[in-house]
C-alpha cells in the first residue's frame, strides 16, 4: 500500500526528549526563567523551536532566534547524545527495508544534527535520504520538510507515501503536503492530540507499522 515511509526523528525513532529539555532549560536560564517542569518542557519536543519559544514563553522573534542559538550551544556540547532509540524500532526499520520499502527521515531537527544522531545509532544505512530543517530555520515547517524529502526521492505519487510521527504538527504537515500520516503513541503526543489532528492511523508500538504497509 505504502512504498515510501517518512519518519519523524524526535519522539518517533528515538527518545530525544531528555537532551532537548536539558538544552531548553539552558536557553531559558539565559533569560532568567528557571524551575520549569518537565511537563512544560516536553512541549518543545517535535514542533519548530523558534515557534515554541514564541508560543510558550511570549518571546519576540528576535528573542526566539537568540534562544535557539543558546539552545544549540548546549545541545551540540553533548545533550544531542542524551537520546535513546525506542525498543523495537531498529527491528522494524530492518523489516521494512527487507520488504523493499524506501525509508527516509523527515524531521524538524536540522539536517546535520539528524545525520549525526542517526550515525550515532548506526542507522544511517536504513535511510535513502535524511530531510531536516535548515540551520537558519528557513525550512522548518513539517510540510516543507516532507516535500523536500519527496523531491529528493523524486517521488510524485503521494498515494504511495506514509508519514510517521508522534505530534500533531506531523499530522498537519502530512495533510498539507498531501500524504497520509500514522501517529505513534510511544512518543510525546497523546492519542487525543493525534486523533484531533486527524491522523489516518494510530499505532502503539513500532512493529504495528508492519501491518499497515
Amino acid at each position: 500500500m505504502y512504498d515510501i515511509i517518512l519518519f519523524d526523528l524526535d519522539g518517533t525513532l528515538s527518545d530525544s526528549g531528555p537532551g532537548i529539555m536539558h538544552s531548553v532549560r539552558y536557553a531559558l536560564a539565559k533569560y532568567g526563567i528557571t524551575g520549569e517542569s518537565d511537563a512544560a518542557l516536553r512541549r518543545f519536543v517535535g514542533p519548530p523551536m523558534i515557534e515554541s519559544f514564541m508560543k510558550f514563553y511570549g518571546f519576540s522573534h528576535e528573542q526566539a532566534v537568540q534562544a535557539l542559538a543558546y539552545y544549540r550551544e548546549d545541545y551540540l556540547a553533548g545533550a544531542i547524545y542524551m537520546n535513546t532509540p525506542y525498543e523495537g524500532m531498529e527491528e522494524t526499520l530492518r523489516a521494512l527495508k527487507a520488504r523493499g520499502k524506501i525509508l527516509a527521515a523527515a524531521t524538524g531537527k536540522p539536517t546535520p544534527m539528524a545525520e549525526d544522531v542517526l550515525r550515532h545509532f548506526g542507522w544511517e544505512g536504513y535511510f535513502a535520504f535524511i530531510a531536516g530543517a535548515t540551520m537558519d530555520e528557513s525550512r522548518s515547517e513539517k510540510h516543507d520538510i516532507i516535500n523536500y524529502a519527496l523531491e529528493a526521492l523524486r517521488e510524485s505519487d503521494k498515494s504511495r507515501v506514509l508519514m510517521v510521527g508522534d505530534r500533531d504538527n506531523d499530522v498537519f504537515g502530512a495533510e498539507k503536503a498531501g500524504v497520509a500520516c500514522c501517529g505513534v503513541l510511544w512518543g510525546y503526543g497523546s492519542r487525543g492530540e493525534l486523533e484531533g489532528a486527524g491522523a489516518k492511523y494510530i499505532i502503539e508500538k513500532p512493529e504495528d507499522l508492519l501491518g499497515l504497509v
